[in-house]
């Protein structure tokens, strides 16, 4: 049981490093060489217009003010509006429509990591130095090793192009329409009740989830077969066997707990690894998520999105982190004390 002191004490823990946070995406505008107004404006904006990005951004008062304000506009999550991406558009309503692209993906690409990769740890540490062993070991290498910017393009060559097996490009087949209410594919063509529309967009993503999953399956299956082989060689799995315990319940039941408190960590980690990957993946797969609007405001130096989206990725990394301390406290009581 989790208590609330506890919880009370990592959400305070948030709050210095949101702060740090905030406070480097504010020296983003500020440390950048050249006139900020002009670089969010552009190089071919007029100058009554460059004055107006100057007004609306406050470069003219002081520093301190200019920050006081800042803070007080993520607190209510006012990041302005964007100057060249979706010109005049707010910037947290294009953050509404594109973030839950990269998240989905995300978290599918973080669930087959799960999925896969610790039961194959699991048996490939009760299976230690077999055929199961090495040949796990050597696909966990190999996973860690392939860099998504490869992969991705050789599954298309492979299960799109070659077998054609599978889309190559986007989230579903353009003969569906849906309503996007949660700008989650597969959680829209669901809730639309349209069969053929959720099954396009499973074959869909399926190949970008694949693609983000590879590294995620690869480091778990070694961290679980580390984690797993060290818990049973200790005393108290050795007193269970002892007591006539079948191993699948000495495995399941006192092993695999103790063993999976560490790959929490991991997990928790890789999951903003899987963030920026999506960067990379949503490139490859022609999906409009928030990487390639990061990467589209940062080559137009539309400052407003790039700082909206550090923020959000620091927040969503910190909840993570938050979420892996209190499974820790749940998996074992004593680390609250």
């Amino acid at each position: 049981m989790i208590s609330w002191r506890f919880l009370l004490k990592r959400l305070l823990l948030l709050v210095p490093v949101l702060l740090g946070v905030a406070t480097f995406v504010f020296a983003m505008l500020h440390l950048a060489p050249g006139d900020p107004a002009r670089l969010v404006a552009g190089r071919r904006a007029s100058e009554e217009f460059v004055k107006q990005v100057e007004r609306e951004l406050g470069l003219a008062r002081p520093l301190y003010v200019q920050y006081v304000d800042f803070l007080v506009d993520v607190v209510t999550l006012d990041f302005g509006q964007s100057y060249t991406v979706r010109k005049g558009e707010p910037v947290l309503d294009i953050l509404a429509s594109r973030f839950p692209v990269t998240l989905e993906l995300a978290i599918l690409g973080q669930l087959a990591g799960i999925l896969l990769g610790i039961p194959l740890g699991v048996l490939s540490a009760v299976k230690q130095d077999s055929l199961t062993d090495h040949l796990t070991r050597v696909g966990a290498l190999g996973g860690i090793s392939v860099p998504i910017f490869w992969s991705g393009p050789l599954l298309i060559m492979v299960f799109g192009v070659q077998l054609s097996w599978l889309p190559t490009f986007g989230r579903v087949s353009t003969d569906y329409d849906y309503a996007e209410v949660t700008h989650m594919v597969l959680l829209d063509t669901a809730l639309s009740g349209n069969l053929d529309a959720f099954l396009s967009a499973c074959l869909h993503m399926l190949l970008p989830v694949l693609t983000i999953g590879i590294y995620s399956m690869a480091l778990l299956s070694r961290m679980m077969r580390s984690s797993m082989l060290e818990v049973i060689r200790q005393d108290f799995i050795r007193t269970a066997r002892a007591k006539g315990q079948g191993s699948k319940i000495v495995v399941l039941k006192h092993g695999f707990r103790n063993a999976f408190i560490p790959v929490i960590t991991v997990i928790g980690i890789q999951f903003g690894t899987l963030l920026g990957g999506a960067i990379l993946t949503e490139t490859v797969f022609s999906i409009n998520g928030i990487g390639t609007l990061l990467v589209e405001a940062i080559n137009s130096s539309d400052y407003p999105i790039v700082q909206a989206t550090v923020l959000i990725f620091a927040l969503l990394f910190t909840l993570v982190n938050l979420g892996v301390d209190l499974t820790y406290s749940y998996l074992d009581p004593r680390i609250e004390q």
